[in-house]
């Protein structure tokens, strides 16, 4: 059986807790608690390690959030020479917030990345089915790379 290693990153109060808890069906709340995140950039190499893939969450209602969405990336995903494919953006709007998914325009590199809109209030499924969709993709690449190397030890 194969374990991915998805680590749920951005920036402060942008969902990330919410988000993981309702995709790994871990709680039913969907309000806002703030959790102690680990904000020492001396950690992020050892939780960094062996990862499969990244999803990097951001509050589309506050512009601070996406100026500092090429961090995160660059951190989590370039360093580590992840491939984009990868990667997932989750532009999250909060209960109340409104969805206004038309307005958001990302700059090169994030332009390149798979990105969905979740509103836990309005459509909670379509944010489950599009992660679903990104697991089985990291699962597969998981699978073929796996395949390759054994096949490499056979020869």
């Amino acid at each position: 059986m194969l374990k991915a290693k998805i680590l749920f990153v951005g920036p402060c109060e942008s969902g990330k807790t919410v988000l993981a808890n309702f995709l790994t069906e871990s709680s039913d709340i969907t309000e806002y608690s703030p959790t102690q995140g680990v904000r020492f950039e001396s950690c992020w190499p050892a939780l960094m390690k062996d990862a499969h893939g990244v999803v990097i969450v951001f509050n589309a209602d506050i512009p601070s959030h996406q100026k500092e969405m090429e961090m995160w990336y660059s951190c989590f995903v370039q360093q580590q020479s992840l491939q984009d494919t990868q990667c997932m953006l989750i532009a999250h709007h909060k209960p109340g917030s409104g969805d206004d998914k038309g307005s958001l325009s990302l700059l090169p590199p994030l332009n390149k990345l798979k990105l969905v809109h979740s509103n836990l209030e309005d459509d909670p499924e379509e944010i489950r089915m599009e992660f679903i969709k990104y697991l089985k993709s990291i699962i597969n690449s998981m699978s073929e790379s796996r395949d390759r190397e054994e096949m490499s030890i056979m020869t």
